[in-house]
């Protein structure tokens, strides 16, 4: 079974026939973290959330953190209005998404931060939706918490992949979308044999967040370009793709009709281009990290 994940207020992933709503962006592919956000239905049919104030900074106001179920294979993040939890996550993947960074961006600390996997669940302490930025501020505060989590900021030099605006300049919509509302990210279609995904209301790090999931090195933004963005991007992945989601396909089949490789679909598609190159990167190092406490 295949789970996908996605930024934003709603997932639709397609994989081996099966479709995700409100799955994690990144999250369910096997290790990728990533957050889907629904609206909660009531018997009038979807009914919006208000959202949260953005100068708030909330916390949990209760959470529960327990052992994932072992026989669970999928991974995600889910905003469901003020509802949040994650399933069958790492301390890696909080850690992931609650800051920002690629997995290759976080050293040190015991094993089980990368193997033992927990499910949490709560809602905020302050009235109304979180957006992304304070739904990670709350993972941020509870891996403080109850991990007992500490660590450090090094900067080290790091395989990278570089986000540019092409020769021909950025093919992208900018949003009408609400500049504090969270960015969707919805996989239409996922399969060994084509990837596309839709993007709505993101800002180009939101991109970035999303897409280091599905890339076997972290993204820098070198772009320089503000605001929020809407854009399609549809391409045939490689193995190593596959890879560092933590799945396995049967390889694809030669379509002549498919869509090209990311790097150069990305180019025609989007007016963007990616380029593997070493720079100077941030890792979060941890000093300090404890199972969750009860309860």
């Amino acid at each position: 079974m295949i789970r996908s994940a996605v930024w934003g207020r709603r997932l639709w992933i397609g994989g081996a026939g099966w479709i995700v709503v409100a799955a994690a962006v990144l999250l369910g592919l096997g290790s990728m973290p990533l957050v889907g956000q629904a609206a909660q239905d009531t018997a009038a049919g979807p009914e919006p959330s208000k959202m949260m104030a953005v100068n708030a900074h909330p916390e949990f106001e209760v959470a529960t953190i327990k052992p994932s179920d072992p026989n669970n294979d999928g991974v995600d993040f889910r905003n469901e209005g003020r509802h949040v939890s994650t399933h069958n996550t790492t301390v890696i993947a909080l850690i992931s998404y609650a800051y920002g960074v690629h997995g290759k961006q976080i050293a040190g600390g015991p094993e089980w931060v990368s193997t033992s996997k927990y499910d949490t669940d709560g809602v905020p302490d302050v009235a109304g939706e979180p957006n992304m930025k304070q739904t990670q501020e709350m993972y941020q505060k509870l891996l403080a918490d109850r991990f007992k989590l500490t660590f450090h900021h090094e900067k080290r030099e790091l395989p990278v992949y570089a986000l540019t605006v092409g020769k021909s300049g950025p093919k992208l919509t900018k949003s009408q979308g609400d500049p504090n509302g969270l960015p969707d990210q919805n996989f239409t279609q996922f399969s060994a044999n084509l990837i596309e995904l839709s993007v709505s209301n993101s800002t180009i790090a939101d991109f970035l967040l999303a897409m280091q999931y599905v890339l076997d090195r972290p993204l820098v933004d070198r772009t320089g370009l503000a605001g929020r963005y809407d854009f399609l991007l549809k391409w045939t992945p490689d193995e190593s793709q596959f890879g560092a989601m933590g799945i396995r396909f049967s390889p694809p089949s030669n379509n002549p009709n498919g869509p090209p490789g990311l790097f150069t679909a990305i180019q025609e598609q989007d007016g963007l281009k990616l380029e593997a190159v070493k720079a100077q990167a941030d890792v979060i190092v941890i000093d300090k990290v404890e199972r969750p406490s009860a309860n």
